[in-house]
């Protein structure tokens, strides 16, 4: 194969991966907009909301929101836990639900997808409170 062919195709490759990073940023920065807008408008308020009745159930739950999320914690162990983060890395971006249980000397941790593969302005307040009653469940069960 000659050295000018092969020289065409690997600039090609370059500038092809040059533009599907840039779209990925661009798109990741969307996100990132998109999610701190749910986070404001509808997760942080939705969060304490379930923190307000939990606690007037006397389940002393705690609302927390860390750098970009917005967490639900047991005042009985901070390894019983629910939070909803957004997972930039993977694409699109999408927000995933993580809940962490204590089970003894156990830590069970598992994460899904809240919305998965639309946008995030689409996830609805509704699927979100199905989302997190979903992951309390267990919690609330003892």
């Amino acid at each position: 194969m000659e050295v000018s062919e092969v020289r065409k195709r690997v600039n090609e490759t370059i500038e092809r991966a040059r533009r599907a990073a840039a779209k990925r940023r661009a798109l990741a920065d969307e996100a990132a907009a998109e999610y701190e807008r749910f986070l404001e408008r509808i997760a942080v308020p939705l969060f304490r909301q379930i923190g307000n009745v939990l606690r007037a159930e006397r389940r002393m739950f705690s609302v927390s929101t860390p750098a970009g999320s917005v967490k639900l914690t047991s005042d009985r162990s901070n390894e019983d836990s629910i939070e909803l983060l957004l997972d930039a890395s993977s694409f699109p971006p999408q927000m995933m639900i993580r809940s962490k249980r204590a089970r003894g000397r156990r830590i069970l941790e598992t994460e899904a997808p809240l919305g998965p593969g639309r946008p995030i302005r689409e996830v609805t307040e509704e699927e979100l409170l199905d989302a997190v009653l979903k992951e309390l469940e267990p919690l609330v069960e003892r």
